[in-house]
């Protein structure tokens, strides 16, 4: 047994040491095709499977597979030779075996694998600084840092380049190992005031194809030596400074230039032994900035100039120097000020002074002499200043008033007197005159506005507080004070201060008694206001108060007339048809407007069915006929409400009996009344034609009358044809025109009485005496749309038809 397996071992090993080569280049796509393995080792592919072949990479990870059914080997996984070899060598090779089962037989295989040019050039150092020496002789050399490709052989380094300059060059070299190394060559002089960086780009380029390159880049900085001496602008400068010039005043500040830096370029400024002590003890000079500056008391009656030898030296090792020259030239002085001296001054003046009046007398002189002792005296802002400035000698002026004062628009005067010289440059002195104006009484009081309107509800409450008038008055103490009083004007007998009341102080108006808007509408009246001056001056305002209305009057029932409390009995025949008009409900409300508009309801009714209202002008009609069953008396209550807020109501109580034959009664006197006639079918004609012939004949007398004492009043006229069955139902009363529909009444009046008005039956005309007072005026109407209005006189008379 042991002979049989060394035999088997030795015949395995064999095979083993067979070895099977390919080569393939980096980076090749995952499922490429490598070579087929079951044609090269002279294998079935079939028994591939069967016999469990499988790949065994040594000492890598699996870049490659086997497709058992075709027997190629393929790529498994992108391959990066710089990653599989570490070391940089011109070979690489891939290790792996081919092992099959049944039998165990194992091939060996070695892929190469190949570099391609995939990387580029890359310097250590992206930037390499270099500090050269403005001093340092051409042909130094400087080592740079080399770049590395991670390609090998034509793939890698293959030269350098360097970006054109002047004063560089570069040395390639190569190593032992075949690597390129780089020297940086001085070519020429370098000067740092020239240029004092230089900027160089190194690029390293391979040899592949393409090829592949990298830069890095080069700064140089030129280091400086002291090899420029200072330099001043100008060898000579010229100077002028005035005489009494203060201590610490800058003549001039030298500035040399040195082209060197650092301590190269710092200079120190010195006087040289040239400089004479005199000029040295009036003038300092800065050794850092080279500043010049006065030190003593210039005069220029001493010397008129000044001779200064100035040297600027760097601080290099072994230092340079410049050297320039400076003349001062001293500029005589105007260091006198002119001088104002006030004389004859008024301290206050009234407004009211006239132009011309003398104010002060002001003097000027000036201690120098010539031009610089010439002396010119203003106002500051003469043009807004009612003053003026008269010379009246040599050195002598006058200040006058030129314009009218005013203490309302300006109460105080600042005057500020400016004395000038001539000289160069001038000097100027300002004296200022406090100038008080004292106030008259030239202003009259001005209200806010020309009219006041006042509203006030009737009703108020007497002392309520209407309004507060106040004027303003823009003078002084007793001038401005205001004294506020009713101009008086009677109404009606009665005085203004009996009705309102103004505090004199402050203005407050009130009211002194109650306002009734049924007798006093409106009042219109003046207030003035008069200040305290001498002589007093006033102004006045008109004020209009409007009295609002309130509903405070309850309707009154004028019609039908009833005793105080008692119950109005009305009779008609139990045969009245539908419609029938059995009474009509009038009632005045003393108020305006919303609060005067009545509207009539029925508040209690026998028989909701038998009888209706007519709710704006009260008229009360049958809805039906009578029949047996209805009970021979009806009672109903009927409401007069105004429309007010609160709304107020009146009630009349109506009793109503039905007859089988209704008789005409008269139960008051029978006054002569302008109407309207309305006609109506009658089944007595005869009795109608008898009683309206009786009235026609009454009418004649009273227009004859009426002519002979006014002009003739407009009547309506009737058609001869409807005279002969007319059956008043409405009666007009009235003392002034007015024209109103649909039973609406109108006062105009403040005071007003009852009027009552019945209506007819049966053709009679029942009326019962009106209480009119004299001077009041009614119009009470039913008169329809179409027939239109009618027209009343001032007599009591009236026309009937």
């Amino acid at each position: 047994r042991l002979i049989v397996a060394a035999f088997t071992f030795t015949a395995l090993w064999g095979f083993a040491l067979s070895i099977t080569r390919y080569s393939i280049p980096e980076e090749m796509e995952e499922g490429s095709f490598v070579a087929n393995l079951a044609t090269d080792l002279g294998l079935d592919v079939r028994s591939l499977v069967q016999r469990r072949a499988k790949l065994d990479v040594i000492h890598s990870k699996n870049y490659l597979d086997i497709n058992k059914e075709t027997g190629e080997l393929i790529i498994r996984e992108k391959m990066d030779r710089e990653s599989i070899c570490m070391t940089k060598t011109t070979s690489c090779f891939l290790k792996m075996d081919v092992i099959l089962e049944n039998p165990i037989r194992i091939f060996n295989i070695e892929l190469e694998i190949m570099d391609i040019n995939d990387n580029a050039p890359v310097f250590r150092r992206r930037t390499m600084p270099l500090d050269i020496s403005e001093a340092t002789p051409p042909g130094e050399r400087f080592s740079l840092t080399n770049a590395v490709d991670a390609d090998v052989g034509a793939n890698s380094i293959k030269t350098y380049y360097l970006s054109e300059s002047k004063y560089f060059i570069i040395d390639i070299q190569t190593g032992s190992d075949g690597s390129k190394y780089v020297d940086l060559v001085l070519s020429g002089h370098l000067d740092r005031e020239e240029q004092a960086v230089h900027n160089l780009i190194l690029t390293a380029v391979d040899g592949g194809v393409p090829p592949r390159s990298g830069t890095a880049s080069i700064i140089i900085n030129v280091l400086d030596i002291n090899d420029n001496a200072p330099l001043f602008s100008q060898p000579v400068f010229a100077v002028n400074v005035s005489e009494n010039s203060a201590a610490g005043t800058v003549v001039m500040t030298l500035n040399a230039s040195d082209l060197d830096e650092g301590t190269n370029s710092q200079l120190t400024y010195s006087y040289t032994l040239y400089t004479s002590e005199k000029t040295q003890e009036l003038f300092s000079l800065d050794p850092n900035s080279g500043e010049v500056k006065v030190k003593g008391v210039i005069d220029y009656e001493e010397s008129q100039s000044f001779e200064m030898h100035i040297q600027a030296q760097d601080r290099g090792a072994n230092p340079l120097s410049g050297h320039c020259k400076v003349m001062v030239f001293i500029t005589d002085l105007n260091d006198n000020y002119p001088e104002v001296t006030i004389k004859s001054l008024k301290s206050a003046l009234s407004e009211d002074v006239s132009v011309g009046t003398l104010i002060a007398v002001v003097s000027v002189s000036d201690r120098d002499s010539g031009v610089n002792g010439e002396v010119q005296l203003t106002l500051n802002q003469q043009q807004t200043l009612p003053f003026i400035l008269n010379r009246s000698s040599e050195g002598y002026y006058e200040l006058l008033v030129s314009k009218p004062l005013d203490r309302e628009i300006v109460s105080k005067y600042d005057i500020i007197l400016r004395v000038t010289d001539k000289g160069s440059p001038p000097l100027s002195e300002n004296e200022t005159i406090t100038l008080e104006i004292l106030d008259i009484n030239d202003n009259a009081p001005a209200f806010s506005q020309s009219f006041y309107t006042i509203h006030v509800v009737e009703n108020n409450v007497p002392g309520a507080l209407l309004t507060s008038l106040s004027a303003f008055d823009p003078d002084l103490n007793e001038n401005q004070y205001l004294v506020y009083f009713i101009m008086e004007k009677e109404i009606v007998n009665t005085s203004m201060s009996m009705l309102f009341s103004i505090n004199p102080e402050n203005g407050d108006l009130y009211a002194l008694k109650t306002f009734d808007y049924e007798r006093e509408r409106d009042f219109l009246f003046h207030i003035e206001a008069r200040d305290s001056g001498v002589p007093p001056l006033s102004s006045n305002v008109t004020v209009h108060i409007i009295v609002l209305d309130q509903n405070d009057n309850t309707p009154l029932i004028v019609s039908p007339w009833r005793a105080q409390g008692s119950v109005v009995e009305e009779v008609i025949p139990r045969s009245t048809d539908k419609g029938h008009l059995v009474a009509k409900v009038i009632a005045i409300d003393a108020d305006s407007e919303q609060n005067s508009r009545v509207t009539y309801q029925l508040l209690q009714i026998s028989d909701a069915s038998l009888f209706s209202l007519d709710q704006y002008n009260g008229e009360i009609r049958t809805t039906r006929m009578f029949s047996y069953r209805d009970p021979r008396q009806q009672r109903l209550v009927i409401v007069a409400k105004d429309n007010g807020e609160p709304s107020l109501s009146a009630t009349v109580t109506i009793k109503i009996s039905t007859v089988e034959h209704v008789m005409s009664f008269s139960e008051t006197t029978e006054l002569p009344l302008e109407y309207d006639v309305f006609t109506d079918l009658n089944l007595y004609l005869v009795i109608g034609l008898g009683a309206v012939s009786f009235l026609l004949l009454i009418t004649i007398l009273v227009i004859i009358v009426l002519k002979c004492q006014k002009p003739k009043p407009k009547a309506i006229k009737i058609p001869p044809a409807n005279r002969n069955s007319v059956i008043s139902r409405n009666s007009v009363i009235s003392q002034r025109s007015s024209t109103i529909a649909d039973s609406t009444l109108i006062s105009s009046d403040a005071y007003w009485y009852s009027l009552f008005l019945a209506e007819t039956r049966k053709g009679k005309v029942v009326v019962r005496q009106p209480i009119i007072p004299k001077g009041a005026g009614y119009f009470v109407s039913s008169i329809p749309r179409s027939i239109g209005p009618s027209e009343t006189t001032d007599s009591r008379a009236s026309t009937l038809e």
